[in-house]
C-alpha cells in the first residue's frame, strides 16, 4: 500500500493494546505527588498550556529525544495524558515487573504489544478509544525516539486518528530531554528541559481518514508544527534501520512502510 492508496495505513510495526483505557485512583494520585515535585527539582520552562482544551478529546503530537519524553509529557501538561507504552513494561515478574507496572500504569500508559498488519490496527484502535472516552492521549509520530538529536518524518497513524475522532492535534516540541536521561542511562538526571504546547491544529481540512493522501498531509502538517517548536534539524526521512539487500530497498521504494 503506497502513501495515496485507499484504506488505513499502519505499517508493518506495530502493536496490540494490553492495558486498560481508564485512568484508575493511582494515576491521580502518583501524577499528584510526582507533578509538583518534578516541577520544583528540574524547574522546566513549559509555554503554550492555554492550548490545550480543559476537557475533550485532544492528540498532543510530539518530537521524540529520550525514554524519559513519556513521563515529562503527563507531568507538564495541565490535564491527564495517557499514551502507548511496549507491553515489556507490564508483563515482567516479581518486585521489579510489579514496580514497573505499577508505575507505567499509574502515569497513564496503555499497554501495547508490538507486531505488524492488524497488530498495528489493534495499537491506533487503543489510541483511537482512548480519544473516544474523551481523553487526551499522546503520540510521537516518529515512532521511535531520535538518536541524532534531528527530527524524522512523521508516520501517519496520528493523522489517522485525528481524523477518525475529530480530535484537535497539539503540537508538542521537547527541549533537552536527552539531557535528562541519556539512551543507555538508567537513572535521570537534572538537567534543563523546555516543552512547547503549539496552538491546536484542525486537520479535517485534508479529507477523510480513508484518504492516504489526505493522512500523509495532514502528517506533514503536524510535523511543521512540531519543528517550528523545536528547531531541530530535519532528517528528511523515517527514523529506522534502513532496508538492507536490493530486493528489500526495492520493495521499500514501491510500497512505503507506514507505522504508528
Amino acid at each position: 500500500m503506497t502513501e495515496h492508496d485507499e484504506g488505513r495505513t499502519d505499517g508493518e510495526s506495530g502493536p496490540i493494546a494490553t492495558g486498560s483505557v481508564r485512568q484508575g485512583p493511582a494515576y491521580r494520585i502518583i501524577r499528584g505527588i510526582l507533578r509538583p515535585v518534578a516541577l520544583a527539582v528540574y524547574r522546566p520552562k513549559i509555554t503554550g498550556t492555554e492550548h490545550i482544551p480543559a476537557h475533550g478529546p485532544v492528540i498532543l503530537a510530539s518530537n521524540h529525544l529520550s525514554f524519559i519524553d513519556s513521563v515529562v509529557i503527563p507531568l507538564a501538561s495541565p490535564r491527564p495524558v495517557q499514551f502507548l507504552a511496549k507491553d515489556d513494561y507490564f508483563t515482567g515478574t516479581g518486585f521489579r515487573g510489579w514496580v514497573s507496572r505499577t508505575f507505567f500504569t499509574a502515569i497513564g500508559a496503555v499497554g501495547v504489544k508490538r507486531g505488524a498488519g492488524a497488530d498495528a490496527q489493534a495499537a491506533l484502535d487503543a489510541g483511537r478509544g482512548i480519544l473516544e472516552a474523551g481523553n487526551a492521549f499522546a503520540i510521537y509520530p516518529e515512532g521511535t525516539r531520535s538518536i541524532d538529536g534531528r527530527l524524522y518524518r512523521g508516520r501517519t497513524g496520528v493523522a489517522w486518528l485525528a481524523l477518525q475522532t475529530g480530535a484537535a492535534v497539539v503540537p508538542v516540541g521537547l527541549i533537552g530531554t536527552q539531557e535528562i536521561q541519556p539512551v543507555g542511562a538508567k537513572l535521570p538526571r537534572v538537567r534543563p528541559v523546555t516543552v512547547r504546547f503549539g496552538a491546536p491544529i484542525d486537520v479535517s481540512g485534508h479529507g477523510a481518514a480513508t484518504s492516504g493522501r489526505a493522512r500523509r498531509a495532514a502528517t506533514d502538517e503536524i510535523m511543521a508544527a512540531i519543528h517550528a517548536l523545536t528547531e531541530q534539524e530535519l532528517a528528511g526521512t523515517y527514523n529506522e534501520t534502513p532496508p538492507q539487500g536490493a530486493l528489500a530497498k526495492l520493495a521499500d521504494r514501491v510500497v512505503p512502510r507506514e507505522r504508528l
